[in-house]
């Protein structure tokens, strides 16, 4: 869920400079965002705690651009913890959104002020809100530079051990490479060290071989645009096309990040909440009623059916706990007694979803 001074504004970058008394988001209601995610079938909610615009959405001791500053509750409001909570409450993980670049603060210009001002904002989230899945350290507008990478990761772990890591510093999750939700595939989950885009912290620790284990989250949105805008419903993904990018991000051992924006009142819009179920439904309907499944090797599996089916789809998924070791596979049907190939693969991984005749 992107959300946040952009919102109020059309936009979705913007430099800082914004008056925070322009927030106001009058009917925020985060269980709503926890309740959609879930009818999507979301394990976790991602939000953004804070944009590149530097506008914070937890009363910060850092910086007064934060919601103390706006009439969101007479500048009492704590939107993050409204989320984390909403999220407990339905059953789903809290993650948080922190970008390492700031517009607004004027300490960035200072390499080594701003290290510390942003390893005080990572610790407050760190220890505010409860475990969190995720810490999502967004890239954009800092290429050439080198924040203290040891020092956040280590916040980071001193405080959320089990948090994955995205994108940056010592990751532990890795970025498709794209906005379209889609995986690349082949699509491994372990990698060459020296191929991962800001693995900067912790130089050589790796487990000898110079690879990691870094499997992919995917992230897209909804509509055209991260931020709500009062011009793009039209742009909503039909589900057909969020069918295809299930199928090419979960289907191929991946994680999926579905962008849905809160609107200026602090609601999901109504057409992205119902289109976020349809979602959830078709997904259950194709995927959920998975015949049969074993997870020991080296056995038959065998299906009794009570009558004809039409198949035209097999979900794979590898035992990870010894690590990926599948390197290619075929899936083949015995047809008019003649067994012939379906569908061949390399990775398989968390999942792989294959489609055939």
């Amino acid at each position: 869920c992107h959300f946040g001074m952009n919102t109020f504004h059309n936009l979705e970058w913007s430099e800082g400079n914004l008056d925070p008394k322009t927030f106001n988001p009058a009917k925020l209601d985060a269980e709503q965002w926890a309740r959609v995610a879930k009818s999507m079938g979301a394990k976790y909610l991602m939000f953004t705690a804070k944009h590149h615009d530097g506008f914070c959405l937890w009363p910060t001791d850092t910086t007064d651009y934060s919601v103390k500053s706006s009439p969101y509750k007479d500048g009492k409001g704590d939107i993050v913890n409204e989320v984390a909570t909403a999220c407990r409450k339905q059953g789903i993980l809290p993650g948080l959104y922190l970008s390492p670049w700031d517009r607004h603060e004027p300490s960035y210009k200072d390499k080594a002020a701003y290290d510390q001002f942003y390893i005080r904002q990572l610790t407050e989230l760190c220890t505010r809100y409860g475990p969190l899945v995720e810490i999502w350290f967004d890239g954009a507008g800092s290429e050439g530079r080198e924040y203290d990478w040891p020092g956040i990761i280590a916040v980071t772990k001193k405080h959320q051990p089990q948090a994955m890591i995205f994108n940056m510093g010592k990751p532990t999750i890795r970025w498709a490479g794209n906005e379209e939700g889609f995986a690349p595939y082949p699509n491994w989950n372990v990698v060459p060290k020296d191929e991962v885009p800001n693995f900067s912290a912790g130089k050589g620790k790796t487990d000898g071989s110079g690879t990691v284990w870094l499997p992919v989250e995917c992230d897209v949105p909804l509509r055209r645009g991260w931020f709500y805008h009062t011009d793009n419903e039209a742009t909503i993904k039909p589900l057909a096309k969020l069918m295809e990018i299930y199928d090419k991000s979960v289907g191929r051992g991946a994680n999926l990040l579905l962008n849905i924006a809160p609107d200026r009142d602090g609601l999901i819009p109504e057409a992205d909440a119902q289109r976020a179920k349809e979602f959830g439904d078709e997904i259950k309907r194709r995927y959920a009623k998975a015949l049969a499944s074993k997870s020991d090797s080296g056995f038959t599996l065998s299906l009794n059916l009570d009558k004809p089916e039409k198949i035209n789809c097999a979900i794979t998924r590898e035992y990870l706990y010894q690590g990926a070791r599948v390197r290619a596979y075929v899936i083949e049907a015995e047809v008019n007694g003649a067994w012939k190939p379906l569908c061949t693969g390399t990775s398989i991984g968390h999942k792989k979803i294959d489609h055939f005749e």
